[in-house]
């Protein structure tokens, strides 16, 4: 197959979920379906032959002096609309954050022209962010999910994207629910199908997702039925679970038993499913969602407002556990998996170390929960793309095209990087902690390039 295009440059991956691999100054073959076909490194004895062949070529391309590659970032889990409230009202509940702020902007989408506007904003501020794949939830209503797929196509970005189910009276305003429950399934099926078409002429891909907001918002019945769903068509499934004190304990007390048995009772627990938040999942929740392959979303900024707790992710992680990160837009206020895959890593010392000053430390934190920056970062490229089950993630052999190319060196944002012959793996951590927007000079999804920095 014909290489549309060459790359040279230094470029970090996750080798393991503890590991960063470094390939420096090595050529990357990109074939016309978006896939890296070949990667060569220096010491190979056909690189310097093909650096020969290929330099002069329109569609080389050599990275400047203090420029990397990153793999592009898999967020698993935005709320697209909530971008319009973005950065407010993360004082108060949860409960009453839904209620006051949250149900009231997402009920404005039944206006698709509303819809159109803050969807082009949020898929290209996640874009400019280095997000080349979002799990988008959408609204309740059918036509305005779809525009969301359809910028997605448009735009570049893979993406995932779930018209939301919401259709239990009890835990529902009247201003913004499915009309009933058979409305609800219809118009997921409806959803389904559209977005299937649309992936046909959408060369990274867009994908259905079936989406119970969460288990308070649905009906016994709408919950069985989105579960046939899922796995009539195979599908996708996302949802939150176990994610404040008060969402877990209402699942208890409507159930008997935790929100991950609940869910998998009726189906939704499966390879293709995402599940956000998760802090009170049990060894038990744990070993089920390692069975079946459901993945965590952890939300580490969104935690920090709603969660009531710190998610023992290292503990998840050691059970098998598939893990990923998400912004949880607008319950995390940044667009950014930079400020996430920090605050994961903050997160978690925090809770090994513990916060109560007035115990003794050796009681005050729970032993071995603390996770490395190395290991945030698998959680927001590898992680992300083995919880979806694509080749995305890495940058690698057979995957996706799907970098951000950071320039370390920009006047407004220059890295402290003052020796030339500085230690990758501390350029590598000074770009973790320290990039911004601006240093994302350039992001390519499937073989596009489809953000660029000027």
């Amino acid at each position: 197959m014909k290489h549309t295009h060459i790359f040279q440059g230094t470029a970090f991956s996750s080798e393991s979920p503890k590991e960063v691999q470094i390939l420096k100054d090595h050529l990357f073959f990109i074939n016309a379906d978006g896939m890296i076909e070949k990667i060569v490194a220096p010491e190979d004895t056909d690189y310097q032959a093909l650096l020969d062949d290929y330099q002069g070529d329109e569609h080389f391309h050599r990275l400047a002096d203090g420029q990397y590659f990153l793999p592009g970032f898999v967020d698993l889990h935005v709320h697209a609309p909530q971008w319009a409230q973005a950065g407010t009202a993360l004082d108060i509940p949860l409960y009453d954050w839904l209620n006051t702020y949250t149900f009231p902007i997402e009920s404005k989408f039944s206006d698709p022209a509303f819809a159109k506007k803050v969807y082009h904003d949020v898929v290209s501020t996640l874009i400019a962010n280095g997000t080349t794949t979002a799990l988008y939830f959408a609204t309740v209503h059918k036509e305005a999910s779809l525009v969301l797929a359809e910028i997605c196509a448009e735009k570049g970005q893979r993406g995932l994207i779930g018209k939301v189910v919401m259709d239990n009276p009890d835990q529902t305003p009247d201003y913004y629910r499915d009309a009933d429950t058979q409305t609800a399934l219809a118009d997921t099926e409806e959803f389904i199908v559209a977005v299937k078409e649309l992936a046909k002429r959408t060369k990274q891909g867009v994908f259905p997702v079936v989406t119970p907001r969460f288990i308070p918002s649905c009906t016994d019945e709408a919950l069985k039925g989105l579960g046939e769903l899922a796995a009539k068509y195979d599908t996708y499934v996302q949802s939150h679970c176990s994610e404040s004190d008060w969402e877990h304990g209402y699942v208890q007390g409507r159930f008997k038993k935790n929100d991950a048995f609940a869910l998998h009772d009726f189906g939704l627990l499966r390879e293709k499913s995402v599940m956000a938040h998760c802090n009170f999942l049990d060894d038990h929740d744990a070993a089920l969602f390692a069975e079946t392959g459901t993945a965590v979303c952890h939300c580490p900024i969104s935690n920090a407002y709603f969660a009531n707790s710190v998610i023992p992710i290292a503990r998840l992680q050691e059970k098998g556990v598939e893990i990923g990160l998400g912004s949880d837009i607008s319950g995390g206020f940044s667009p950014s998996l930079f400020d996430n895959v920090r605050q994961a890593v903050i997160s978690s010392r925090m809770l090994e170390d513990g916060v109560n000053t007035s115990l003794p430390a050796e009681k005050r934190g729970v032993p071995n929960s603390r996770i490395t920056l190395n290991e945030a970062f698998y959680f927001a490229t590898a992680g992300g793309g083995e919880s979806v089950s694509l080749p995305i993630g890495r940058i690698a052999e057979n995957y996706a095209w799907d970098v951000q190319i950071i320039d370390t060196s920009v006047e407004t944002a220059r890295l402290p990087l003052y020796n030339l012959k500085e230690n990758l793996h501390d350029v590598f951590q000074k770009i973790m902690y320290l990039a911004r927007p601006e240093n994302i000079r350039e992001v390519w999804v499937q073989g596009e390039k489809v953000h660029s920095r000027i």
